[in-house]
């Protein structure tokens, strides 16, 4: 993708990568997997309670840590979920490789971690009884998805500012097309353009509280 990405580490001990060319980071310098929990999990993932297989999303796999924490989620409350993700621009192993997620998260999981990264592109693979997952190396704006099919979408893009062609509304209304009823979207990016978006789309929209570092983030609901 770029030319040179750099291992940082964050406030909360956790890993992030920087990109130069961008002056972009892949996540909140205040602490990367504060940021992931607080944000997918804690109000997305905890949210999703259909019974059935929750069916997700995540646009941007990036260091693979959402996916990981979402792993742990499935592991802990036995709860069966399909994860679907996309990421055109693959990290090197080099780089996934060095990560400090599994370390401080999972020691006796981290197997999984890099297995996310390793595992074939478009392939289902079943992870565990209850996770199943498959990565698309494909933009937003190509991939296909049967319409009511999503419970959740992790939109974890780079920021507008940066990626805009991922932020615009006609991607909202294919992703409000591919949720379910009562199905959420949820982002770290609070930008007002992106919520005008959202609405446009047909969404509900709510503004959060943010993580550590940020003021406040974006939620959707169907």
């Amino acid at each position: 993708m770029q030319s040179k990405i750099e291992i940082i580490k964050t406030e909360d001990g956790s890993h992030s990568l920087y990109i130069p060319d961008m002056k972009e980071t892949y996540h909140s310098t205040h602490g990367a997997l504060r940021e992931s929990e607080y944000v997918f999990i804690k109000n997305g993932l905890d949210l999703i309670n259909t019974g059935n297989e929750i069916n997700i999303l995540e646009v941007g796999f990036g260091t693979g840590l959402n996916t990981f924490l979402t792993f742990l989620e499935s592991e802990k409350n036995a709860m069966k979920i399909f994860y679907q993700t996309i990421e055109p621009y693959p990290l090197e192993e080099n780089i996934f490789s060095a990560l400090n997620y599994p370390d401080i998260i999972a020691p006796d999981k981290s197997s999984f971690f890099y297995d996310f990264h390793k595992v074939p592109f478009g392939e289902k693979i079943q992870f565990s009884k209850d996770f199943v997952f498959q990565k698309h190396l494909q933009k937003l704006e190509h991939l296909q998805m049967q319409p009511e099919f999503l419970d959740l979408v992790y939109f974890d893009a780079f920021a507008p500012s940066k990626q805009p062609e991922l932020w615009e509304l006609g991607n909202f209304e294919r992703i409000y097309g591919w949720l379910k009823n009562k199905g959420v979207i949820v982002s770290y990016c609070a930008s007002g353009q992106f919520k005008r978006n959202l609405k446009a789309a047909g969404f509900f929209v709510e503004t959060l509280p943010g993580p550590p570092g940020k003021k406040e983030m974006t939620r959707g609901r169907k």
